[in-house]
Protein backbone atom coordinates (compact mmCIF):
# COMPACT_ATOMS: atom_id res chain seq x y z
CA UNK A 1 0.00 0.00 0.00
CA UNK A 2 1.15 3.34 -0.02
CA UNK A 3 0.49 6.38 -2.09
CA UNK A 4 -1.06 10.01 -1.83
CA UNK A 5 -4.82 10.52 -0.46
CA UNK A 6 -6.77 13.62 -1.38
CA UNK A 7 -10.10 14.18 0.36
CA UNK A 8 -12.92 16.37 -1.34
CA UNK A 9 -16.13 17.64 0.22
CA UNK A 10 -14.98 16.68 4.20
CA UNK A 11 -17.83 18.49 6.15
CA UNK A 12 -16.42 21.69 7.98
CA UNK A 13 -16.63 20.04 11.76
CA UNK A 14 -15.03 16.58 11.01
CA UNK A 15 -11.97 16.26 12.95
CA UNK A 16 -9.19 16.11 10.02
CA UNK A 17 -9.42 19.40 9.24
CA UNK A 18 -8.37 20.09 12.93
CA UNK A 19 -5.58 17.27 13.10
CA UNK A 20 -1.90 17.48 12.54
CA UNK A 21 -1.54 15.02 9.83
CA UNK A 22 1.93 13.67 9.25
CA UNK A 23 1.68 11.92 6.08
CA UNK A 24 1.08 12.28 2.35
CA UNK A 25 -2.51 13.67 2.90
CA UNK A 26 -4.47 16.26 0.96
CA UNK A 27 -7.91 17.58 2.76
CA UNK A 28 -9.13 20.32 0.19
CA UNK A 29 -11.47 22.84 1.14
CA UNK A 30 -13.28 25.19 -1.36
CA UNK A 31 -13.56 29.06 -0.41
CA UNK A 32 -15.08 32.08 -1.73
CA UNK A 33 -12.35 34.21 -0.58
CA UNK A 34 -8.93 34.62 0.05
CA UNK A 35 -10.07 36.18 3.35
CA UNK A 36 -11.78 33.09 4.12
CA UNK A 37 -9.20 30.63 3.43
CA UNK A 38 -6.43 32.41 5.91
CA UNK A 39 -9.17 32.47 8.11
CA UNK A 40 -9.83 29.02 8.51
CA UNK A 41 -6.52 28.25 8.19
CA UNK A 42 -5.30 30.19 11.15
CA UNK A 43 -8.45 28.95 13.03
CA UNK A 44 -6.25 25.45 14.33
CA UNK A 45 -4.22 24.66 17.65
CA UNK A 46 -1.50 23.81 15.36
CA UNK A 47 0.73 25.60 13.31
CA UNK A 48 3.73 23.68 11.76
CA UNK A 49 3.62 23.99 7.73
CA UNK A 50 0.91 25.83 6.01
CA UNK A 51 1.02 25.66 1.71
CA UNK A 52 -0.01 28.58 -0.74
CA UNK A 53 -0.40 27.66 -4.40
CA UNK A 54 -1.13 30.66 -6.89
CA UNK A 55 -0.18 31.65 -10.46
CA UNK A 56 0.23 35.51 -8.49
CA UNK A 57 3.05 35.22 -6.64
CA UNK A 58 2.95 38.36 -4.96
CA UNK A 59 -0.90 37.51 -3.98
CA UNK A 60 0.43 33.98 -2.70
CA UNK A 61 3.55 36.10 -0.58
CA UNK A 62 0.82 38.27 0.95
CA UNK A 63 -1.18 34.96 2.05
CA UNK A 64 2.13 33.70 3.17
CA UNK A 65 2.99 36.47 5.61
CA UNK A 66 -0.69 36.11 6.92
CA UNK A 67 -0.95 32.67 7.80
CA UNK A 68 0.03 31.73 11.39
CA UNK A 69 2.51 28.93 10.34
CA UNK A 70 6.25 28.20 11.02
CA UNK A 71 7.26 27.33 7.55
CA UNK A 72 4.90 28.32 4.10
CA UNK A 73 5.74 26.56 1.16
CA UNK A 74 4.70 28.21 -2.23
CA UNK A 75 3.85 25.87 -4.84
CA UNK A 76 6.13 23.52 -3.81
CA UNK A 77 5.26 20.62 -1.47
CA UNK A 78 9.29 20.17 -0.32
CA UNK A 79 10.10 22.94 1.43
CA UNK A 80 12.28 21.35 3.99
CA UNK A 81 16.05 22.45 3.57
CA UNK A 82 19.54 21.78 5.47
CA UNK A 83 19.82 25.45 5.52
CA UNK A 84 16.76 26.71 6.69
CA UNK A 85 15.46 27.11 10.04
CA UNK A 86 12.73 24.10 10.59
CA UNK A 87 9.86 24.59 13.38
CA UNK A 88 6.53 25.40 13.98
CA UNK A 89 3.94 27.54 15.85
CA UNK A 90 1.17 27.44 18.58
CA UNK A 91 0.93 23.96 19.06
CA UNK A 92 3.39 22.56 16.69
CA UNK A 93 7.05 23.68 17.94
CA UNK A 94 8.96 26.44 19.47
CA UNK A 95 12.08 27.58 18.21
CA UNK A 96 13.54 26.80 15.27
CA UNK A 97 16.19 23.25 14.12
CA UNK A 98 18.96 23.95 11.78
CA UNK A 99 20.18 27.18 10.11
CA UNK A 100 21.61 30.32 12.11
CA UNK A 101 18.32 30.41 13.95
CA UNK A 102 18.34 27.00 14.81
CA UNK A 103 22.47 27.34 16.20
CA UNK A 104 21.20 29.77 18.44
CA UNK A 105 19.07 28.22 20.55
CA UNK A 106 22.31 26.36 21.71
CA UNK A 107 24.34 29.61 22.67
CA UNK A 108 24.37 31.58 25.69
CA UNK A 109 24.22 35.23 25.56
CA UNK A 110 26.01 37.16 28.20
CA UNK A 111 26.19 40.17 28.44
CA UNK A 112 29.86 41.88 30.89
CA UNK A 113 29.86 45.39 32.06
CA UNK A 114 32.85 47.23 33.40
CA UNK A 115 33.95 50.31 34.40
CA UNK A 116 35.92 52.68 32.07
Amino acid sequence: MGGRVTLVGVPVGNAILRAEIFGPVAVLVPFDTTEEAVAFANDTEYGLVAYVYSEDLKKALAVADRLEFGMVGINRGLISDPSAPFGGVKESGLGREGAHEGHMAYLETKYIAVPW
